[in-house]
């Protein structure tokens, strides 16, 4: 649930003017009769703001915040804030507090002050009847009886601040009990803790049970895989010779066409950043609202990065929403967020205890609450390029409504931390800056990266949200955004992240992708020719070879390479003694040269790209870093089996040599973003 905290700068839009004094905030009862108290400093206006016969400044103040001039708050910092909320396209109060001049418990104290409405006691709890989160996104909640007769508590943003100052006093006084934002979305959420929790795991598999790993392998799965695996064990030994080239064609058959993918995206050019001046394309008053959402657990090491990553951002603060999400015993993430001075644009919602305790299950949490047209998810190490969200909502507004997402390069930014970051960002060039521009720009499905997924808020709601259930969740929302009907577009911007430089750490996370990519084929395969429908031969072979693909070639890769080797050693590929024996060995010897092809050049393709020429050097190490990942997908067929709905911690903060682009950095370089109020 939501908890305040104190308010600060909000990036560097608030560099303008000094952020008022704490002593605002120590405010005596607003229902008491007497002046709110002056803050040190400041000179009470001798009228009213709204008064017609007092200062001409304050009557060309808007309303919404012309009436704190009454209580102290100085009035070139209304001045400047109903300036920048004509830039912004946003109301005054709502550019005020943006700019963190006054901290959001003062701004609703004192509007309490001037309508005479009481604020919300701390005793006063929601109805039962109060509806989640239509009453927190609407701003009214219906209360439990209570001693004082209350009826509603009332949370006003932007413009519901301006119409209820200009409601008579007589229509906004029976009943009504005004709270923050803040303050109402932690008293419902704590009065819908258990719906919340079940919602976030189970509404996807409830929906739609077909498409959520909840539940498993199905019977029908269980026994058509018992009765194919009897059915070639029997043949294998009735009929040896047949059956060999039976299974190898079969095969062969997928991994060809993943490898005819790799190598074809490695020879198409894709751009690494977009052309200079789309992200400003939009003026500021044009942009949408933007939800951040980044889920925490155990992230204290790096919190201040990511506070100053995301407040790096260059758009308008007023139209940012960035939530971070907390599991309910993370106390260390709680404590340090505590401690640090948060911009108003952040908001902490915590995650009520519930299963499974998994990162899609705390994004489930946050998206009902979102206020963004856009939703965009990062990860605790992240630092996205300042002008990704600008440049997000320039792509969305010029592509057709059909394209729900669209992805960010991930790029690594701690590649000389140690042998395995090194092998980790020549997979990543690999995969963000080759392979999946090529399936983005051929309309094919495309396994999500974890982070720097931006969504149409609306569509990703429709759709549920996440699979709570499954490990890997960004692949199999990839996958199920191809089945029902919308596309991915690549987004050619940056977000640095650090890689882990410690085995232990990568083998847990890793084996947990390797199981999740298992869990994504089982969901999926649950009525193949229905998905086949749904996507079409060329897209569901495709997707066959991104998700069956990837499990199967991570597992034979141990067995197919030291055979074909020892094969070639002894001649026998080279002079087969019969036709099946023939074929076998050509294929067998396409794919032992194509897909080591496959493997390295489209690493080559990506680190020219990226300009990152000293690491190609490492790339004959890459089939030992194969071989890491064969035993993270066989220990992973263990976890899916014991503990499917396990969420293997990956650690973070710990890599040395990490942050190797600056908080500013971009593509080309390092680059000051321009100013929050341009």
């Amino acid at each position: 649930m939501p908890f305040s905290t104190p308010s600060a700068r909000a990036g560097g839009a608030a560099r303008f003017l000094p952020p008022p004094s704490p002593a605002w905030a120590n405010l005596r009862d607003p229902r008491d009769d007497r002046r709110l108290p002056t803050p040190p400093g400041a000179r009470r206006s001798p009228h009213r703001a709204d008064d017609p016969h007092g200062n001409a400044f304050a009557e060309a103040l808007p309303a919404d915040v012309a009436f704190l001039a009454a209580y102290g708050v100085p009035v070139p910092h209304l001045r400047h804030a109903a300036a920048v909320a004509r830039r912004w396209g946003v109301t005054a109060s709502e550019a005020l507090l943006a700019l963190g001049f006054v901290d959001e418990d003062y701004f609703y104290r004192t509007l309490s002050a001037e309508t005479g409405l009481p604020m919300l006691p701390t005793d006063a709890r929601p109805d039962v009847c109060a509806r989640y989160p239509e009453g927190l996104l609407a701003g009214i909640v219906p209360l439990a009886p209570n001693p004082r007769g209350l009826r509603f508590a009332i949370a006003p943003r932007g413009a519901a601040v301006r119409e209820l100052l200009r409601s008579p006093s007589g229509v906004r006084q029976p009943g009504l009990a005004l709270a923050t934002p803040r303050q109402l979305a932690a008293r419902l959420m704590a009065r819908k803790a258990a719906l919340i929790a079940h919602r976030a795991a189970n509404t996807l598999s409830e929906s739609a049970p077909a498409l959520s790993f909840r539940g498993g392998l199905g019977r029908r799965q269980a026994f058509a895989l018992l009765a194919i695996l009897a059915a070639l064990g029997l043949a294998a030994c009735v009929a040896t010779s047949l059956v060999l080239p039976i299974l190898v064609s079969g095969a062969s058959f997928l991994f060809l066409w993943m490898v005819m993918l790799r190598l074809a995206a490695a020879c198409e050019p894709a751009p690494i950043a977009a052309p200079p001046g789309l992200a400003g394309a939009i003026m500021d008053k044009y942009l949408p609202v933007y939800t951040v959402i980044v889920p925490l657990y155990r992230e204290a090491r790096v919190l201040r990065r990511l506070i100053a990553g995301l407040t790096a951002l260059d758009y308008p603060p007023a139209k940012l929403d960035i939530k971070l999400v907390l599991e309910s015993d993370d106390h260390a993430t709680r404590k340090a967020i505590l401690a640090l001075p948060l911009p108003p644009l952040f908001e902490i919602v915590v995650a009520p205890p519930g299963r499974p305790r998994t990162k899609p299950r705390a994004l489930n949490v946050a998206l009902p609450l979102a206020r963004g047209t856009f939703t965009v998810i990062y990860d605790a190490e992240d630092l996205p390029a300042p002008d990704q969200l600008r440049l997000a909502a320039t792509f969305f507004a010029r592509l057709p409504r059909d394209v729900a997402c669209l992805q960010a390069r991930l790029v690594i930014d701690n590649p000389h931390a140690g042998w395995l970051p090194t092998m980790f960002a020549l997979e990543y060039a690999a995969l963000f800056d080759v392979l999946n521009p090529y399936l983005c720009s051929h309309r094919m499905p495309i396994p999500l990266g974890g982070t720097s997924n931006h969504f149409r808020t609306s569509i990703l709601r429709a759709m549920h949200g996440w699979d709570a259930w499954n490990v890997t969740e960004d692949a199999d929302l990839g996958l199920r955004l191809a089945r029902l009907g919308y596309r991915v577009a690549d987004l050619p911007s940056s977000t640095y992240e650090e890689a882990p430089a410690r085995l232990g750490n990568w083998m847990n996370q890793r084996t947990r992708w390797m199981k999740g990519w298992m869990q994504v084929c089982i969901t999926h395969g649950r009525q193949p020719l229905r998905t086949l429908r749904e996507l079409g031969p060329v897209n569901f072979l495709s997707a066959l070879t991104t998700s069956l693909g990837t499990v199967l070639s991570a597992l034979a890769f141990p067995i197919f390479v030291p055979v074909t080797a020892a094969a070639l050693l002894d001649g026998r590929l080279l002079a087969p003694t019969s036709l099946a024996g023939a074929a076998v060995a050509a294929v067998a010897l396409t794919l032992f040269v194509a897909g080591f092809a496959a493997m390295i050049l489209p690493a080559v393709a990506g680190l020219r790209r990226r300009r990152f020429g000293a690491l190609t050097r490492y790339l004959p190490l890459l089939p030992i870093y194969y071989l890491l990942v064969s035993l993270a997908a066989w220990r992973a067929i263990h976890e899916l089996v014991v503990a499917p709905a396990r969420w293997n911690k990956t650690e973070h903060g710990s890599a040395p040599g990490g942050r190797g682009r600056s908080v500013t950095g971009s593509e080309a370089g390092p680059a000051q973003p321009r100013p929050a109020t341009a």
